[in-house]
């Protein structure tokens, strides 16, 4: 009586990890979100597998199904874009398993946020300039709590990445200048990170909506704002004390200058 959640990755089917692989090509019913996942990862299920579309399914269908083919005695995997601790919608679907006496095993999987960084080719903390990265989303249709406004939040001057925030833009670029950024602070949005039709913009807080609009970005991107995406940081003396040879660790002494 098991249900395995199993995050794909952000796209790309390479990404998925060994653990997942391994038990989507051993399930017997294959569920799966496939207006975000892959089919040619879906393809790596046996070829006896049933295989079950989630899309249009509403929440408790999709649990009755579940529960069902467990009770039968089939391996069934419940296959999830990115990774699922992030706005996986998994909770829900957990509180409705463990009813059933159903046992929930997740597996982890890549999260679209650092696929994006990887595209983008930057590293989201950066000595000296900001050591925090605040992963959130901008307040449309579904409210956020209330001491959880990106207008607050960004207050930190750290880096954010904003996820399901491509149709709200211009409320994005009027809250973190409320919080007093630059309109000047660097943004990469990266548009599908990892599928084969990836598109990485990079524009400034002031000129975000237009180059969303611009591209045709309206779904399924991931924002990244603040100065550690900087396309010209590489040319700034920004380093860590891990490998500066006068700095002493566990691992090795440093050298006195």
């Amino acid at each position: 009586m098991k249900l395995y959640i199993i995050g794909a990755g952000p796209g790309d089917p390479d990404l998925i990890t060994v653990k997942g692989l391994k038990l989507l090509e051993e399930a017997d019913v294959v569920l799966y979100a496939d207006s975000l996942v892959s089919e040619a990862l879906i393809q790596k299920s046996k070829e006896s597998a049933e295989i079950l579309k989630t899309a249009g399914m509403h929440l408790e269908e999709m649990v009755d199904i579940m529960v069902d083919r467990i009770r039968q005695g089939k391996k069934v995997v419940r296959v999830h874009t990115g990774d699922p601790a992030v706005y996986g919608a998994i909770m829900e679907q957990m509180v409705l398993l463990k009813q059933q006496g159903v046992e929930v095993e997740i597996v982890p999987g890549v999260s679209s946020v650092f696929a994006a960084a990887a595209a983008a080719q930057a590293e989201l903390t950066i000595p000296d300039l900001t050591q925090t990265v605040i992963l959130t989303r901008a307040e449309g249709r579904t409210p956020v709590p209330e001491f959880e406004k990106l207008k607050d939040l960004a207050k930190h001057h750290c880096t954010i990445a904003l996820f399901l925030s491509a149709t709200l833009t211009k409320k994005v670029v009027k809250e973190l200048i409320d919080a007093g950024w630059a309109p000047s602070t660097p943004v990469a949005v990266v548009y599908k990170a990892t599928w084969p039709d990836q598109k990485i913009v990079r524009t400034t807080i002031e000129n975000l909506d237009e180059a969303m609009r611009q591209n045709g970005i309206r779904k399924q991107a991931m924002i990244l704002a603040g100065w550690a995406l900087d396309e010209n940081i590489h040319d700034k003396n920004y380093r860590s004390k891990l490998y500066d040879q006068t700095f002493t660790h566990g691992f090795r002494r440093g050298v006195k200058g």
